[in-house]
């Protein structure tokens, strides 16, 4: 805010970024407390007249502050004198459907060229980002202690291998309880919404899963149907097997909506609520559970990753994670990273009012050093153990990255033309004597979304200038059938 203050005092004019819609309301209030209602937003969640209004306003120069999520770094600021990313290490700040695009990094060019200054803030910055810092690419400020110097919240990781079948550890449970007791609020994190994560017949061992996706289907039991996150195909909770025609069919795994249910039973007396996208799907759904949350109407509150980007909490004296480690497991380099990210973003939900904080961190690999560098709030200890790993394995910050992926209806074909992209790329490779990896092709992790299949090719370079002409060539070169798509992009942020 200072620093936005000191751009304005200069005549000049400020774009702030912010990762997820929903954290527009709050830092929007913020913003029109302190400077006023020369404020616009942008976002996709606006309707067309609300963002043409907004967009109009900014355009006439009616504004000195614009706040939005990533498209609103195409905002028609003029005279910019400084670009806010606020948690910058989200992978949000993509744009992956129609041209694709990194804000993020979209924030960095056009500082350059409006000669604009660029703050990304974060309190678990990108790897990458930090060793940029480090090497001097970047001026690095660092906040050592939180606002008005409150303590970090006490944190204890617990190993839950013993826990068979059973959501709350004891030491979880009893935590709950005094903390409800003592008048404070609490938040559970678990990053997986609806009832159950599969179905699967006992009879047989047949499990249910999208016709149009290679996953499971996720039961929500409030509406009695099972759901694709992917494609949204859904069906009736099914009371007979399709293959055997047993009707022993139980639900597995954990989401929101089970865990909220088992909160519910274990203290009766207490308010609970559930945030994530399917409690939050109407207009203003995020803004009415964080009121309620805010007015000190709620007593427990469960939810995804929504309930941990950038919202403040006074009331929140106690967070529980329970399910910690169940993205390390990602098939993607960076997966301890994200681990340690979003660990340590639900972590600082705790105790931001007068009274101090706590949290409880269960997971089966307790262990791992993206848990244990979290827990003991030692972001700098994290980046040594994982800048070693990255180095050793050759991927970012020491390689760029590009991923190909091949994509189309018939799953054969796409097959040969993932075989026939990575056969043209080593030859152009040669060709042109560039140094290079090309890993693939192979199926993409998740092999088969909204009825196309993919197959994906993982290009890896140390130097850019040779990634980009291998790419340039490749693109030039390359025919494929009509009924494939091909889609390259470039510092892919998962390799999903």
């Amino acid at each position: 805010l200072h620093a936005i203050a000191h751009t304005l005092s200069q005549g000049k004019r400020a774009l702030v970024l912010t990762p997820e819609i929903a954290l527009t309301p709050q830092l929007v209030r913020r913003f029109r407390g302190r400077f006023g209602e020369g404020i616009a937003v942008l976002h996709s969640g606006l309707s067309l007249g609300e963002r043409y209004d907004e967009w109009r306003r900014i355009r006439r120069g009616e504004v000195d502050i614009v706040i939005g999520a990533r498209s609103a770094i195409f905002a028609p600021l003029d005279n910019l004198g400084i670009i806010v990313v606020d948690e910058e290490h989200e992978a949000s700040y993509k744009q992956s459907e129609g041209v694709t695009y990194n804000a993020r990094d979209l924030a960095l060019v056009r500082g350059k060229l409006e000669k604009a200054t660029v703050v990304l803030g974060s309190a678990t910055p990108l790897i990458t980002t930090f060793h940029a810092a480090k090497e001097g690419r970047f001026h690095y400020l660092h906040l050592p202690e939180r606002v008005q110097g409150r303590p970090m919240p006490e944190t204890r990781i617990l190993d839950i291998r013993k826990l068979k079948g059973v959501t709350f550890s004891p030491e979880m449970i009893a935590s709950i309880a005094e903390n409800i007791e003592k008048g404070g609020q609490t938040l559970l994190f678990l990053n997986r919404r609806g009832f159950a994560t599969f179905l699967l017949c006992k009879d047989c061992g047949h499990v249910f899963r999208c016709p149009n996706c290679s996953v499971t289907l996720t039961h929500q039991r409030a509406k009695q149907r099972h759901f694709c996150h992917y494609c949204d195909y859904s069906l009736p909770a099914p009371s007979i097997c399709p293959e055997c025609n047993g009707t022993d069919i139980g639900l597995f795994g954990r989401g929101t909506e089970r865990v909220e249910d088992e909160v519910r039973e274990l203290f009766p007396d207490a308010r609970v609520a559930r945030m994530d996208s399917d409690t939050t799907t109407g207009r203003g759904g995020h803004a009415r559970i964080l009121k309620q949350l805010e007015n000190g109407s709620i007593d427990i509150l469960i939810g995804t990753q929504m309930i941990a980007k950038g919202h403040d909490y006074p009331g929140v004296t106690l967070v529980g994670i329970v399910s910690a480690d169940a993205t390390l497991n990602i098939p993607d380099f960076r997966s301890a990273e994200r681990t340690f990210q979003l660990v340590s973003q639900v972590m600082g939900r705790a105790g931001r009012g007068d009274s101090p904080g706590k949290v409880i961190i269960q997971g089966i690999s307790y262990d791992h050093y993206a848990l244990l560098r979290a827990a003991a709030h030692d972001y700098e200890g994290f980046y040594d153990e994982e800048i070693a790993f990255r180095e050793d394995a050759g991927y970012p910050p020491f390689s760029h990255l590009a991923m190909i992926v091949i994509s189309g209806t018939a799953e054969k074909a796409v097959e040969k033309g993932a075989q026939d992209a990575a056969r043209s790329l080593r030859e152009e490779r040669q060709n042109l004597k560039i140094r290079a990896e090309i890993l693939g092709p192979a199926p993409a992790p998740l092999a088969k979304v909204r009825g196309r299949f993919r197959w994906q090719i993982l290009l890896k370079a140390r130097n850019r200038t040779e990634l980009k002409r291998l790419l340039h060539t490749f693109q030039r070169e390359w025919n494929p059938p009509r009924i494939l798509r091909t889609v390259i992009d470039v510092d892919p942020v998962d390799t999903l």
